[in-house]
């Protein structure tokens, strides 16, 4: 073999070389600053899992919580009831003191009676004037007996009176007992409250986090997405180089202009017998983009635009709201069977416009203006 052929061979594999080096150390040191779209999914589904959690933390708070309050109503019932079986007992006790009283009211007066009448004498005399042994004890007997009631009757109502005391301050001590076990009650209560409130914020906060990290998601899966396209872009640029790739780029540059030609004419029978009600609108708009830059997060119509930024505009210009992410929009639109023009091409991290005949406007990767592509699609999406 010719030296100078040699030598041109071994540039070109060199070349090849240098050039899937600087690829892989651009996915690699991606891959380093940034979360692959797995680990995002990963701490997406970790942080679902800890919320989760701390919902049935909540329910088994907000479980005990209303036990503790249904124990207060009937504790503020039993005390109400306590406190009434108080107020009777010192009522109770009241009229046992009075009735004491009188007794021994009225057993001193006795008393008096019997033996201090007449200077002590009068029941003396009463015996010793008896007619007959018989009268005399009977008179004796009587005075026995008479003591003997008084005694009794005074003894009962002592005894009634401690037992009513015993019972007052036994209500007393249950009552505060019940006040002890109701101040408790209310401390766990407002403990429960507190802890309520505190996981009720942490729920919100995990809400939160859920929602950047779905968001980072998103990102990872488009970062990953453009990563493959430039990979993609890099060994087209390599064929090219390795065959003469200047004459064959002009060449795909004419074979582009003559396909828009084509693309638009059926466009235009497309949207004729199409389904999407806003569909020339949004055409016109991402006809309007061909040969914008790509310009990864952009949004800007005529200066730079990525994937879901043209998908957002052309939408916009038909008077139509979309979301700003590919995965918002599947979320946010409906999947049709049977695509009209005008209806968004979906696939996992990348959107297009559908232009009829199969074929697509897309913002596809860096280094690439937004042109008419081929069809690839999971899903139809229309608003």
């Amino acid at each position: 073999m010719d030296n100078s052929k040699v030598g041109v061979t071994m540039k070109k594999t060199l070349r090849t070389l240098i050039a899937l080096l600087a690829v892989s150390v651009f996915l690699s040191t991606s891959a380093f600053a940034l979360p692959s779209s797995k680990e995002a999914q990963e701490k997406v589904d970790a942080l679902k899992e800890k919320k989760k959690a701390t919902q049935n933390e909540v329910s088994s708070l907000q479980k005990r919580l209303t036990d503790i309050l249904a124990k207060l109503d009937e504790l503020e019932i039993a005390l109400d009831k306590k406190q009434k079986e108080i107020e009777k007992a010192e009522e109770e006790l009241a009229e046992a003191q009075e009735k004491e009283e009188e007794q021994y009211e009225d057993m001193k007066s006795r008393i008096v009676y019997m033996y201090e009448e007449g200077s002590g004498s009068a029941e003396l005399e009463k015996i010793i004037n008896s007619q007959s042994i018989s009268e005399m004890l009977s008179i004796v007997e009587y005075a026995q007996n008479l003591h003997d009631y008084d005694r009794k009757k005074l003894d009962e109502l002592i005894a009634t009176k401690k037992k009513i005391e015993q019972l007052d301050q036994k209500l007393k001590k249950q009552k505060a007992e019940m006040e002890d076990m109701q101040s408790e009650y209310k401390k766990q209560s407002a403990a429960l409250d507190s802890m309520i409130a505190e996981k009720g914020k942490e729920i919100a906060d995990l809400g939160k986090q859920i929602q950047t990290a779905a968001q980072e998601v998103e990102k990872a899966k488009e970062r990953e997405a453009e990563a493959r396209r430039r990979a993609a872009e890099e060994a087209a640029a390599r064929a090219a180089a390795n065959n003469g790739g200047i004459g064959r780029t002009n060449q795909g540059n004419r074979a582009q202009q003559i396909s828009t030609a084509q693309a638009k004419a059926a466009t235009k029978k497309a949207l004729a017998t199409g389904s999407n009600p806003h569909g020339s609108a949004i055409v016109a708009a991402a006809y309007s983009q061909l040969g914008v830059p790509y310009v990864w997060g952009g949004t800007r119509p005529g200066k730079g635009l990525d994937c879901s930024g043209l998908t957002q505009y052309c939408y916009r210009c038909a008077g139509i709201s979309i979301p700003r992410t590919s995965s918002a929009q599947l979320a946010a639109g409906t999947i049709v069977s049977n695509p009209s023009p005008g209806d968004i091409c979906w696939t996992p991290g990348h959107v297009a416009i559908y232009i009829g005949n199969g074929q697509m406007i897309e913002a596809q990767q860096t280094g690439v203006p937004v042109k008419i592509s081929r069809v690839r699609v999971s899903y139809y999406v229309r608003f």
